[in-house]
Formats: C-alpha cells, structure tokens, sequence
C-alpha cells in the first residue's frame, strides 16, 4: 500500500488528500508515507470493504468527488485530471469507472514494479469513448457526494468481509440519480493482489447468498443475478479438479452449495458466511 501510495504523487492534478481506511493497524503503518507531499488522513471503520468505503465517504465531508482506489490498483499519471474534466462536462454522470488495462484478479497477480511499467507506458491520451455501463469495478470507481448525501446511497454493511458484488449493488443503487459511465480514458492496472483475500469457503458462500441478497431486495434484476450466480457455481464445481495454484475452486464451490441450501430455506444473509 505504501508504495501504490506513492506513485500518487504523480498525478498530474494532485489529490486534495488521501483517505486510507485500514481493516487493521497492521494493514497500514502511516510512518511509511511520513512527509509525504499530499495529506494522508487515516480513518477507522468496522472491518469489511463495505464498512471501509462508508467510514471514508463519511469522513470525507466537504469532498464533492471521491476517487476509490484499491490498495493492489495503479493509475497512470492522467487518471486524476481526467476524472476532473469529464466530471466538468458531463453533470448527469454520478459515477465514473476506467479502462482496466491489465487485471491480475482471475491470474496469479501483477507485481508492482510490472504494473507501474505499464501504465508508464501509457504516454498519449486515446481519443474519448464514453459508455453507460451497468456497474462501476470497485478497484477504480468515481463517485460524486452529492446523490450520496441527499439520498442517502452508502455501501451495504450487510455484505461481508471483501463484500462480493458490492460494487454491483452501490452502482445499481446510485443509477437513479445519473449516469454510470466507463471511459477509456481513466486508466491503470489492477495487480489482484492475493493477500488478504477472502478464504475459499466463505467467498463461495458470498458468490451465491450476496447475489440473491441484491435480489430479494431489488438492487439487481433477477435474471442478471441467476446469470452470475450459474457462471460462478459452474466455474468452482469444473475447475476444483484442476484448480490454479492462486485459487480454493473446491472451498469456494462447497461454499455455494451451503448457501444454495440456506438460501432455499430462507432469505439470504450474507453474514452467515463468516460462520464458515
């Protein structure tokens, strides 16, 4: 984190400051970045992506546009002055998500210094292209405060640990109030660090119980979770007799199958996969 930290201070417009919300004090030691050129500000929040997203936005007061950046995500040099610009032009988005130009979630991960090389590369703006889209990806995603505040959208504490779909559920219950929109003009590398992800059993069980969770509550419509929801099962159910070195396949699909059963008997809850 320390070092992704850093490579902010290359933006060609500066952050106004960086929140960085900790699951624990042993995720962030602050006196690595002591000094550093741009305000860091440590926040506290309950543990789980969901909660941490929520402490910042909420300590964030006077914030008309945060930027949430995972901790494993590095942004090329434009990213910042880009998202200002659009934002500028385009009143009706409330929500903002870049092009992705490699992404290490579904591999065995990108290394720092590969990553920065990378998005170092990118030395010319591409021409725009503006996208609705149906979700902002959480590694990148813009969210102006102001529908936040007034309508009180906040990320659902519901959904546990790394909070699976999360994303999904936040931008779906952001798009009544704008636009959710992809431009291949915000750009970075996603490493999909491994460290601190959620453990096969418990990930299985929120790739089934958080989906049917959004739901029953209407935040996702239900043929596009049944979609998702067969894609994951059937991946984890094939993929457990020959899984990648960087994945539990057979924990995650024991986890779907409990929550397929639990959620046939009753309504989904999420939280039960911290009981596994």
């Amino acid at each position: 984190m320390p070092k992704v930290i850093e490579k902010l201070s290359q933006q060609l417009r500066r952050p106004d400051v960086i929140y960085v919300c900790p699951a624990s004090d042993a995720d962030y030691d602050p006196t690595r970045n002591a000094g550093f050129a741009i305000p860091i500000e440590v926040v506290r929040g309950n543990r789980g992506l969901p909660a941490q997203r929520n402490a910042i936005m909420r300590a964030a007061t006077d914030a008309d546009v945060i930027v949430f950046f995972d901790d494993d995500f590095v942004a090329d040099r434009f990213f910042l002055q880009e998202t200002e610009a659009l934002l500028m032009r385009s009143e009706g988005a409330v929500m903002l998500t870049g092009d992705v130009l490699a992404d290490g979630i579904n591999g065995p991960g990108i290394g720092y210094e590969e990553a920065c090389d990378l998005v170092d590369q990118q030395a010319v703006l591409p021409d725009e292209k503006l996208e609705n889209v149906f979700n902002a990806y959480g590694c990148n995603m813009v969210v102006r405060m102001t529908p936040v505040r007034e309508r009180d959208v906040w990320f659902d504490e519901t959904l546990p640990l790394y909070g699976w779909w999360e994303d999904v559920d936040f931008s779906r219950r952001m798009a009544p109030y704008g636009g959710i929109v992809k431009t291949n003009r915000l750009r970075g590398v996603h490493m999909g660090s491994k460290s601190g992800r959620t453990p096969g059993q418990k990930l299985g069980y929120s790739q089934v119980a958080n989906i049917v969770y959004m739901m029953q509550k209407g935040s996702i419509p239900t043929g596009v979770g049944l979609v998702r929801i067969s894609r994951n099962v059937l991946a984890n159910a094939l993929r457990q007799f020959k899984p990648e070195p960087w994945a539990d396949r057979r924990g995650r699909f024991l986890g779907n199958l409990k929550a397929i059963g639990d959620c046939l008997k009753a309504p989904a809850n999420p939280q039960n996969a911290l009981k596994l």
